[in-house]
């Protein structure tokens, strides 16, 4: 409790570095949610792109909010849709647009899917984009941590590291070692509030003060205690690091 006469406590300026506001849930009332996040501290926002034919409309609401800016990528779950004239797609969008500050969501899900090869070479050419562009990248990652660092493990053998952030933490602390290891960065979203997940707590309180981020992911993982009613379609308010 702050002492008498004390400035009350102030939440620093947040940013969201992970959302997906182009989605349809947000279509009737993007205006009031924008007003919500502004209202919460929300200073800057990162929107995550799953596929490239998203790029257009995402870019027209960085053009309607002036504190977002935007990844250009394709989902592991999406990358059924790869072919090759992606990578340019996404080179010209990031030579088009100051506002593209990453990759991604790249990475690898082998938790609803099963096409490991597809999925790796989907991932290895995004990389080779967010190289080329000298952008970071947004990393998902489901049941795959293994095969993941050993990815980037072999990309900066090769003098080629990558940077970025591993999105919607859900590993285990050792797991994030790994990954702080090659140098990225974790970010946490509404998961870090569920009960059971005891892993990512554990996480949450081990990753170093300089290497984390708060994510919505909304309209996903609304936290504690806006789960399943409709305030989880909602961008939820982030919270400072107790």
């Amino acid at each position: 409790m702050a002492k008498a006469g004390a400035p009350p406590l102030v939440s620093p300026p947040l940013v969201d570095s992970h959302c997906h506001v182009v989605f349809g849930d947000f279509q009737d009332d993007l205006d009031t949610v924008a007003q919500r996040w502004r209202q919460q501290g929300v200073r800057a926002l990162v929107h995550a792109c799953v596929t490239p034919e998203e790029i257009p409309a995402i870019r027209q609401l960085a053009d309607r909010f002036p504190e977002l800016r935007y990844a250009v990528g394709l989902h592991p779950l999406e990358t059924g849709k790869w072919h090759e004239a992606i990578p340019n797609v996404f080179l010209d969008a990031c030579r088009q647009d100051e506002r593209v500050v990453a990759v991604g969501e790249l990475g690898l899900d082998l938790y609803k899917a099963t096409n490991v090869e597809q999925q790796v070479h989907a991932l290895e050419a995004q990389l080779d984009v967010a190289w080329e562009a000298h952008l970071p990248v947004i990393i998902h990652c489901r049941d795959a941590a293994v095969l993941l660092r050993d990815i980037l493990a072999a990309r900066r053998q090769a003098g080629r590291p990558v940077r970025g952030v591993m999105h919607c933490w859900a590993g285990t602390p050792q797991e994030m070692d790994w990954f702080l290891e090659l140098g990225l960065i974790i970010s946490f979203s509404g998961i870090v509030t569920f009960k059971n997940a005891k892993a990512v707590h554990a996480c949450a309180r081990q990753v170093p003060e300089d290497r984390y981020m708060v994510e919505t992911d909304c309209p996903f993982l609304a936290p504690t205690p806006h789960r399943g009613n409709a305030t989880s379609l909602r961008l939820w308010p982030m919270w400072p690091r107790q």
